[in-house]
């Protein structure tokens, strides 16, 4: 790029970026503003990217952490060619708009991630480095690179502030994500002001001492940020930092480098003279500069070109190495495609296992079909069964292994499993306790939210884990869980519903999930059902059948099945239908005829879940539901029940009220 096109383009992101903003009387214009060089520089120059295929495996990946710059994004989207119409850059944060006020993922073709809370795109780009190391080990040749690409990613003080980006970007040094470039917008403003209000750590050294390769520049000296990229690209050993220090709301008159440009619409007075001090045409809204536009046509065809030597490199490849192909195609396909060769561990009746043990067995068979499921856990693998042997942990010397180790670093791991996840050709899962969701809870949120087929194994279900107490025994976690969109929680109740439940978490495209498991062994029950399968993976079956037609349902998840059954065989003279509800949510997605035939219209209905009773009542008065409205406490796992009331007695005296 010329000086002149650098110019260009960034003139046309802030125009456009004022305008925007202005009409939609809300936004973040500080970023767009502050950056636009770089974004200039970026998608006309640095990044190889795909305009006319978006999709391309190959290209490099560019994540906004600054989420709240988002119009820093669109705007560039819609110069390099993207698809997005001006129409969509003046509905930017309109109901239903394209364009919304934080980037999301799937609403416009070049957006990698759905941004916004700050630090989990660091998190995500970690995971985007990973993935690309683990694709390139696996399929690359020494004459033929299909994978060899960047991830690139901009991130800013508040960014830095959050402590997930310190957990992501300490794991990153340690991997030697020697692809991963984050630019660090360093404008020393937030929101109340002045980052030394709060923030005054050395960010480079911090980074130096994670292992990075840090550089430093100013953001609007182009040579100076093309030789720091470079010096980034030659450095394969460590990921790198370059800091750019930038002008928030650079070009606004009285508001730039002040708190006030941060997150507000500059106002019809400063945007006007923004506007003429910039030199964008009086009268003019959503002016791009023709020579942005005269360029990016050009580099367009320069992409394509780029894009279509790759096609031809991938089928000389594909042609010279069928049985990587082979492997290829196997990574990118359809879940059912590789799930018809499953065989899963099998255990009888009577069997006592606890469902984690189930779900470690279940979790090596299926991975012996699915070749790129690829996860571990924040240092709690013999906690949580994640184990898979002889699949190689993945580290800097083993690309290929598909066994990851996050350390204690459960914040992270979220964010980094929706970055396996986004890159593509990966299926990743993630463990550690159901309590500690907690720590994730941000990146749980963002990959229901933008529907990825992530697998938690969430182990320590309950208050039967014992003796660690009420800090490690969860008791609001199911239901806080289940209360989150598109996000489907699984509590098996013995080892057979638990590979049951590991395949249909597999099946699952459109959304995560999570397996609720227990640290304790459970008896496999019998099943009066003999077509119980189907019916669980609607979400509920009929376990033990009344003695005649029902007159009361214990429903039950997880370990309170057992429970559930002990306590009919104590309900003297009543009828009990006892059904393990393996997922409340998908059961109530049910049609009406499925949900009477499980639970029938005008037969009392009795919950038992060691965990709140909130949710529970919309199938359920609330007082014939039995559950933990306290903490718990420490001691064996029976005992800590005992003292609170949660056994098969106190069920079946519920039962027989």
């Amino acid at each position: 790029m010329t000086k002149d096109d650098i110019a260009a383009v960034a003139l046309s992101v802030r125009s456009l970026t004022i305008d925007a903003i202005e009409t939609a009387a809300a936004g973040h214009p500080g970023m767009p503003l502050g950056c636009a060089e770089l974004g200039a520089l970026l998608y006309g120059e640095l990044m190889h990217h795909s305009p006319d295929d978006p999709s391309w495996m190959n290209r490099d990946r560019f994540i906004l952490s600054a989420g709240h710059g988002s119009m820093f994004l669109y705007s560039l989207l819609y110069l390099s060619g993207y698809g997005i119409t001006l129409d969509d850059i003046k509905s930017f944060r309109r109901v239903g708009s394209r364009t919304p006020g934080h980037p999301e993922y799937g609403c416009v073709p070049g957006v990698e991630t759905t941004t916004g809370p700050l630090g989990q795109g660091i998190g995500n780009a970690v995971g985007f480095a990973m993935a690309e190391t683990m694709l390139a080990a696996r399929f690359n040749t020494p004459t033929q690179k299909v994978i060899d690409h960047y991830t690139y990613c901009i991130a800013g003080d508040g960014c830095m502030m959050e402590g997930i980006s310190g957990e992501a970007s300490s794991l990153a040094g340690h991997l030697a994500l020697g692809k991963l470039i984050v630019f660090y917008d360093s404008n020393h403003i937030s929101i109340e002001g002045s980052t030394s209000l709060a923030f005054t750590e050395d960010v480079r050294k911090r980074y130096d001492a994670y292992g990075w390769h840090t550089a430093e520049c100013d953001g609007y000296d182009a040579a100076g940020l093309r030789e720091a990229v470079k010096a980034a690209q030659a450095e394969t050993a460590r990921p790198s930092l370059i800091v750019v220090h930038t002008i928030i709301g650079k070009g606004a008159p009285t508001k730039a480098g002040t708190a006030k440009v941060h997150g507000e619409a500059l106002g019809p007075v400063e945007a006007a003279a923004a506007k003429k001090g910039l030199g964008i045409p009086e009268g003019k809204e959503f002016w791009v500069d023709p020579r942005a536009s005269e360029f990016f046509a050009k580099r367009r065809s320069e992409l394509k070109a780029e894009r279509d030597a790759w096609v031809k490199l991938f089928e000389g490849w594909a042609k010279a190495n069928p049985e990587l192909k082979a492997e290829w195609d196997r990574f990118f396909a359809k879940p059912e495609e590789l799930l018809a060769g499953v065989t899963l561990p099998t255990f009888a009746v009577g069997e006592k296992v606890s469902t984690r043990a189930a779900s470690g067995k279940a979790l090596n068979a299926i991975a012996k079909s699915v070749p790129n499921l690829i996860g571990g856990s924040a240092d709690l693998q013999p906690s949580n069964s994640t184990a898979m042997p002889g699949m190689g942990d993945y580290s800097k010397e083993d690309r290929k292994g598909r066994v990851l180790h996050f350390g204690v670093r459960e914040h992270a791991m979220g964010a980094i499993v929706n970055g396996l996840a986004l890159h593509g050709g990966i299926r990743p899962f993630g463990a550690t306790f159901l309590v500690f969701t907690d720590y994730m809870r941000g990146a749980l949120r963002l990959a229901a939210l933008m529907k990825l087929p992530n697998i938690y194994v969430m182990t320590h279900d309950s208050i039967y884990l014992g003796e660690d107490g009420p800090t490690h025994e969860p008791i609001e976690h199911l239901n806080s869980l289940r209360m989150i969109p598109d996000m489907e929680v699984y509590r098996p109740g013995d080892a057979q519903e638990t590979a049951l439940a590991w395949m249909m978490a597999m099946r699952r495209s459109e959304g995560p999930t999570i397996l609720a498991l227990t640290r304790q062994n459970l008896e496999v029950y019998p099943k009066a059902d003999p077509n119980w399968q189907a019916k669980a993976a609607r979400g509920a079956y009929i376990v033990k059948e009344a003695d005649g037609k029902p007159e009361i349902v214990i429903v039950a998840t997880g370990s309170e099945v057992e429970t559930a059954l002990k306590a009919q065989a104590l309900a003297s003279g009543k009828r009990v239908r006892v059904v393990s509800m393996l997922s409340r949510n998908l059961f109530l997605r049910q049609d009406k005829g499925f949900r009477d035939e499980i639970l029938p219209p005008g037969v009392r209905t009795v919950v038992i879940e060691a965990g709140v009773a909130s949710g529970w009542e919309v199938i359920a008065r609330p007082e014939d539901i039995l559950a933990i409205n306290r903490f718990g406490e420490s001691g064996k796992g029976p005992e800590v029940a005992a003292h609170l009331g949660f056994t098969a007695a106190a069920l079946a005296g519920l039962v027989n009220r």
